[in-house]
């Protein structure tokens, strides 16, 4: 296919086109308003003459008295430029005819006269071009005097010439404005264009080493400052993203780095020396726990750059979610009750929504655990589902110290924690709630968390109809058991 004009080609064409058809039709309407008006003016010349004759020749009897009055028919064209007069009878006989006058017998015989008294149009001998009138008389006079017809003609040699050489320089200059139009037109969308280029300049500049290229709105035409903003904004994500993005890869590294400096620090302490197959047992289980670890962040890993991509969820089906939260209960009842940390479920019956039942449950499941796992002894997680106007809400609060305001915004980030020195083993990666707010996510739902002296709560509000389709894709690393769907193994 190929490829479309310029836009800068697709105006210029534009004002080449407007400038083709306007110019040459004002070009038109000028020469036929001033051939009109040529014409007119020698219409208007005619029949004063005309009426001049026919006024004298209504002032005799006889036709023996009709060459007594030629002096007065030559006073007549006195004063009207080379005008020509010719009076002939009903045979076509001239009657008179002034010393200039050309043959305007042909004129008589080619012009129709037949249903009107009067005609005018151009007639031309071999020689000049005229302007004629031609009169029939009224018949009175025509029986006294046997004249019939008057005709009376104007060279229009000079009036044609100069419309000719007239239209000649317009359509030169025609031609040239058009030209100059369209390089005007050119020049002007390549100017109004500029602000674009520099849009575009800036963004060639954009690299890892440079995120603030913006451009001000102020300093483009109004038409474009929307365009501003927006490439402002998009530059603004793309930064965050890529910030986001280098502190994943610095997390991340920070993460794996613990667990590969332990396995090394345990590998070479049991190579320092012999040691029996029991001590060398134990550093093996200790290792053991170690690659778990490594294997569940990469898991959950996997999973978020899944969820990214819009592949997590894979069986769209009506979860019955009162159910799968006391399901979960009965999951961490033993923990909670190490931990001294009472569980309460309240809800109606039967709370269903559409979406991925493992997903969901997962997602449940981090939110319940990171609940658990920050209630002090003594204290409570409280879960609360309701449905109204076609959405699910499930609320879980939990008991204990406050989250400093500071942080609530970043709970959902992959790898951040509100209290950085809980980093030991058994407290996770960071990455339970970033997991759940991606399947919340992917299931059209939202997710927020508020925290006060008394309690910190985590909102989850579902759609109670699925709004992503399930994905085609062969899924190997999806959770086959409602365990590993509940640990996030």
């Amino acid at each position: 296919m190929s490829r479309p004009l310029s836009l800068a080609a697709r105006l210029t064409l534009f004002f080449g086109i407007a400038a083709a058809v306007v110019f040459p039709v004002f070009g038109w309407v000028i020469i036929e308003s001033m051939e009109n008006h040529f014409e007119e003016g020698d219409t208007d010349e005619l029949k004063i003459i005309a009426d001049a004759v026919e006024g004298a020749l209504s002032a005799i009897g006889s036709s023996a008295e009709l060459a007594l009055i030629e002096p007065r028919f030559d006073d007549i064209l006195v004063g009207h430029h080379s005008a020509s007069l010719l009076i002939s009878d009903t045979n076509g006989n001239t009657l008179y005819a002034s010393s200039r006058t050309p043959d305007l017998t042909g004129a008589i015989r080619g012009m129709s006269m037949e249903t009107t008294r009067e005609s005018v149009g151009r007639w031309s001998d071999s020689h000049h071009s005229y302007q004629v009138l031609l009169r029939r008389l009224p018949s009175k006079l025509a029986n006294e005097l046997g004249a019939s017809t008057i005709a009376v003609a104007v060279p229009i040699d000079h009036h044609m010439q100069f419309i000719a050489s007239f239209r000649r320089t317009l359509w030169l200059m025609t031609a040239t404005s058009i030209a100059v139009m369209s390089l005007m037109g050119w020049i002007a969308v390549r100017q109004g264009h500029a602000p674009l280029r520099d849009i575009v300049a800036r963004m060639r500049r954009i690299s890892a080493n440079e995120m603030s290229s913006g451009v001000a709105p102020d300093s483009v035409p109004r038409e474009l400052s929307d365009l501003a903003l927006s490439f402002n904004d998009m530059l603004q994500r793309v930064e965050e993203a890529f910030q986001r993005l280098s502190h994943f890869n610095a997390d991340i590294a920070h993460e794996l780095r613990t667990p590969v400096t332990n396995l090394m620090t345990q590998t070479q302490v049991a190579l320092s020396r012999a040691r029996t197959i029991d001590e060398y047992r134990e550093v093996l289980y200790s290792n053991m726990e170690e690659y778990e670890r490594m294997a569940k962040m990469v898991g959950d890993m996997l999973f978020l750059a899944q969820a990214d991509s819009g592949t997590c969820i894979a069986d769209v089906g009506p979860v019955d979610l009162t159910k799968e939260m006391r399901t979960l209960c009965d999951y961490y009842e033993g923990w909670a009750d190490e931990r001294g940390v009472a569980l309460d479920v309240h809800g109606d019956a039967a709370i269903e929504v559409e979406g991925d039942r493992l997903m969901l449950q997962r997602a449940l499941g981090n939110v319940l655990a990171n609940a658990i796992r920050h209630t002090p002894a003594g204290g409570s997680v409280r879960i609360v589902l309701t449905a109204h106007n076609g959405e699910v809400s499930v609320n879980v609060e939990n008991t204990g110290e406050p989250i400093p305001p500071e942080h609530l915004p970043k709970l959902f980030d992959r790898f951040y924690r509100a209290d950085p020195s809980r980093q030991r083993r058994g407290e996770g990666a960071g990455l339970g709630l970033a997991i759940a707010k991606s399947i919340i996510d992917a299931h059209g739902g939202t997710i927020a968390v508020t925290s006060n002296e008394a309690r910190t709560a985590f909102e989850i509000v579902l759609p109670k109809t699925a709004t992503t389709a399930p994905s085609m894709e062969d899924e190997p690393a999806r959770a086959t058991s409602t365990r590993q769907s509940i640990t996030g193994e």
